[in-house]
């Protein structure tokens, strides 16, 4: 692939009916584009964690995807409240979600751990009372 391809998405919060929107569009774009069915399941499941995330702790935010011939760089920003202590967040098992979203089946402390898993690069920016910013990159093998 020659160009580039860059796709936009507002992830809303507290939608759960909405969340994985994003990351389903990729997904169908991906496919399209005749990637490996590998890295589509990678880059399906990294998006879908951060939105994920967003919606439980963030009350939304933004996720900009650009698709070139040898990457899939994915961007994930909001205003939430930040992550006080990213080493704990990057443990797997280690949640901050409330009970309710707990019920609902989400909230497991495996988000993060799960993109760092199934990205090539993975870098978390957070600051308390800003936001956080992941940046992942999915290699096109």
């Amino acid at each position: 692939m020659d160009e580039k391809i860059t796709l936009h998405y507002d992830v809303p919060g507290d939608d759960f009916t909405r969340a994985g929107a994003a990351s389903g569009d990729v997904k169908r774009a991906l496919k399209a584009l005749g990637i490996s069915p590998q890295v589509i399941r990678n880059v399906a499941i990294a998006m879908y964690e951060g939105e994920i995330n967003m919606v439980i702790h963030a009350g939304g935010g933004q996720a900009d995807v650009e698709i070139t011939g040898d990457a899939i760089r994915m961007v994930l920003a909001d205003q939430g409240p930040g992550i006080a202590n990213l080493e704990l967040a990057m443990k797997e098992g280690y949640s901050t979600a409330p009970d309710n979203i707990r019920c609902l089946g989400f909230g497991a402390g495996m988000g993060l751990p799960n993109i760092k898993k199934y990205t090539d690069e993975f870098t978390v920016e957070t600051q308390v009372g800003v936001g956080t910013t992941l940046y992942m990159t999915a290699l096109i093998k």
